[in-house]
């Protein structure tokens, strides 16, 4: 037996371009360089064992020689099972290799020798046919996944430049939203430095017309005061006289005496009016503890539609209006934060005052007959655990096309400079956020307009 013989040339020249297929198609050398090595040993391996076989004398190893290089094969395979296309070279060797045994177990079971070739020719004619075919196929395929991995590796690179391009626009934009974000902060601190401004010149404002109210309300009391004082020093000088004369007459003396003690009592109570009428201003004015404690609704509302009307008064001479009350006896007192209902109080009476006056300048000027008398009502009641304070007038009404909106923040209906527009957005939350009440408001034109205030006796 010939080592060089042609079957042995033959089967290192066909390991060697199996090996050159698999590499090229399998792409081993850059997915797996180590792989790729092992499989340039293969046809070598091959060589290898035909040299055993031929040096040893063994029979089989010549005959299966084919054979275990596709074993070998298969199994240096399976060990990249999970490469792609790996599933076609299975296809591709796996019929020849078991046709390549069914040869050999022929030659070695099968005596009749014509059938014998018979059966090796036809198999090797359809081994020939089938590596070709498949190899084209295989080669076909691979070219057009080839270009298809061009075909995607373009793609991938105008999808990365377009990713890289967004990124950049992303980043420029996320640049442009965080300045964006620091100047609406900045904006947003301002705008609260001066919304805190506003509200502060509000209260100011209420304050103002609340220490007008005072003045002229504590004029009263204080007048009565120095009246009675003026009385008692000439009682007391008529009761010196009486008691200098001779015969003193003890029962006029007694007359005078009961005079000046009665003088003395409505000093007094003048006194504590004046000074209830202070307290009052001083609790308005100073800032809200936020505790509720016991009101009495009706002494409040009565307190402050005097003080609002002596306000408007002590700016406008000419100003008059009539002061109605209808109050519930039976209300009792509501757990309230006195300063902020007071507030409440007098931006709604101050507000009705206003509007009642306006409505008799536009009248005045206009020359119309009509008889017009300003009214500002306030009426209490108990309903259903709740108080109920309306607070009325009868001046020119709210149009329907505004009157959602007088609870906004800054929305006023009156000339510039006259009002912030945050009297009755202030009324409505120190209502509804700190008391947990509610606040309507009614309208009809040249009719007037009501506002209801609903606070719950025991929040």
């Amino acid at each position: 037996m010939d080592l060089f013989d042609f079957d042995y040339i033959s089967t290192l020249v066909f390991g060697y371009l199996i090996a050159y297929f698999l590499e090229k198609y399998l792409e081993l050398k850059s997915n797996h360089p180590h792989k790729w090595m092992q499989l340039r040993m293969l046809p070598l391996v091959s060589l290898f064992i035909c040299i055993i076989g031929h040096v040893w004398h063994i029979e089989f190893i010549d005959k299966f020689q084919y054979f275990i290089v596709f074993v070998f094969l298969g199994i240096f395979l399976f060990d990249i099972r999970e490469t792609r296309n790996v599933r076609n070279i299975y296809w591709l060797i796996g019929p020849y290799t078991l046709l390549n045994f069914l040869q050999i177990m022929s030659e070695i079971l099968m005596k009749n020798s014509e059938a014998r070739e018979d059966i090796i020719g036809g198999l090797t004619t359809f081994l020939v046919f089938w590596i070709i075919g498949f190899g084209i196929y295989l080669s076909r395929q691979n070219k057009k996944d080839k270009e298809q991995r061009i075909k995607d590796e373009a793609e991938r690179r105008i999808l990365e430049k377009q990713k890289n391009s967004l990124e950049n626009l992303v980043a420029i934009r996320t640049n442009e939203i965080m300045e964006q974000k620091v100047s609406l902060e900045q904006s947003m601190i301002d705008l609260k430095a001066t919304q805190n401004q506003l509200i502060h010149a509000e209260k100011m404002a209420s304050l103002g017309e609340l220490t007008a109210g005072i003045a002229h309300e504590i004029q009263n009391p204080l007048n009565f005061v120095n009246n009675f004082a003026e009385l008692n020093t000439e009682l007391i000088e008529e009761l010196k006289e009486e008691q200098g004369k001779p015969k003193r007459d003890f029962e006029n003396e007694a007359q005078i005496l009961e005079d000046i003690n009665q003088n003395l009592l409505k000093i007094i109570h003048h006194g504590k009016r004046a000074d209830g009428i202070i307290k009052g201003m001083l609790q308005h004015s100073r800032k809200s503890t936020g505790v509720k404690e016991a009101v009495d609704v009706n002494v409040l509302a009565e307190e402050y539609l005097k003080l609002a009307y002596h306000g408007l008064r002590a700016k406008d001479k000419s100003f008059n209006a009539q002061m109605e009350t209808d109050f519930d006896t039976t209300l009792g007192t509501v757990m309230a934060i006195p300063q902020d209902i007071g507030r409440v109080f007098l931006n709604i009476i101050t507000n009705a005052f206003y509007v009642v006056n306006e409505k008799k300048k536009i009248l005045a000027n206009d020359g119309t007959s009509i008889e017009y008398a300003p009214i500002v009502k306030i009426t209490t009641k108990k309903m259903d655990g709740n108080a109920v304070v309306s607070i009325t007038d009868n001046g020119n009404g709210i149009p329907s096309s505004i009157i959602d909106k007088i609870f906004q923040p800054f929305f006023t209906t009156k000339p510039t400079g006259q009002g912030t527009g945050l009297g009755l957005s202030m009324s409505y939350d120190i209502v509804t956020k700190g008391h947990n009440g509610e606040i309507e408001v009614m309208s009809e034109i040249n009719v007037g307009t009501t506002f209801v205030i609903t606070l719950p006796i025991n929040s």
